[in-house]
């Protein structure tokens, strides 16, 4: 079942799927057609973390994102990453979001929108694994000082068990003055069906890092946490223990 995926998706790996994965919007170049922009970029991350858990079984993944927005705010695109092979989720996870997004104040952004996370090689024999959840996102910009507030919510579903799920998360950037450097932190905490990786269905995540660009190229590391309690199955419990995420992106 689906809502095996995100929280537990690793687990399956070793033992046998918005903020959401980040659309690289830091990694992205644009181009301008009218009142219409485009902005793509692809990304390699030495282990694809989604909200503190390894989706990826530790192993490096490829992330191209690709995202159209008008001058209205609205905007859609598409955004994926590379899987270890399985009958149930395939070899690509392939996310479809679309939101509108406004300044409704000097520096302070909300951002609506839904996010249709799909496995496009799945083959389990028609089990369901495709999901949607409706994000939110309140923006505040404060000099080098950027702070956001995220609420994700997915609905019951077939494919998250017949049940919901809600996730929160509070996150900030700083650029650093007189230099090009990024850093961040954020905290989350998952409750429901999204978070069964826990024995109470529900955990926290939480990370820093720091992000350089270079040219076209932003390298960026990030040290990514959660309070999940051990199984005592080395296999499973690395992919929530503590790690350090290298990924190099590049905009086109």
């Amino acid at each position: 079942m689906k809502f095996l995926n995100k929280a537990c998706f690793g687990m399956l790996l070793a033992a046998s799927a918005m903020s959401t994965p980040a659309f690289a919007q830091d990694e992205e170049d644009t181009a301008a057609i009218g009142p219409f922009t485009l902005s793509g970029g692809i990304a390699v991350t030495s282990d694809y973390r989604f909200r503190g858990v390894s989706l990826s079984n530790e192993k490096v993944a490829v992330q191209p994102t690709l995202t159209a927005s008008h001058d209205s705010g609205f905007y859609v695109g598409v955004w994926g990453s590379s899987l270890p092979n399985s009958p149930a989720y395939g070899k690509f996870e392939l996310d479809v979001y679309g939101g509108f997004a406004t300044e409704i104040a000097s520096g302070t952004t909300v951002d609506l929108g839904v996010t249709y996370y799909t496995y496009p090689g799945s083959h389990d024999g028609g089990a369901p694994t495709d999901y949607f959840e409706g994000i939110g996102k309140l923006s505040h910009d404060i000099g080098p000082l950027s702070v956001t507030g995220q609420v994700a919510y997915a609905p019951k579903q077939s494919a998250l068990g017949d049940d919901d799920s809600i996730y929160l998360n509070l996150g900030a950037g700083f650029g650093v003055p007189n230099t090009p450097v990024t850093l961040s932190a954020a905290v989350g905490y998952t409750d429901g069906s999204l978070g069964l990786v826990a024995p109470d269905g529900n955990y926290v995540d939480w990370s820093v890092g720091a992000s350089v660009p270079a040219g076209p190229f932003t390298l960026s590391v990030q040290y990514v946490d959660t309070d999940v309690k051990k199984t005592g199955v080395k296999a499973v419990d690395t992919l929530y223990d503590p790690t350090v995420v290298f990924t190099l992106g590049v905009s086109f």
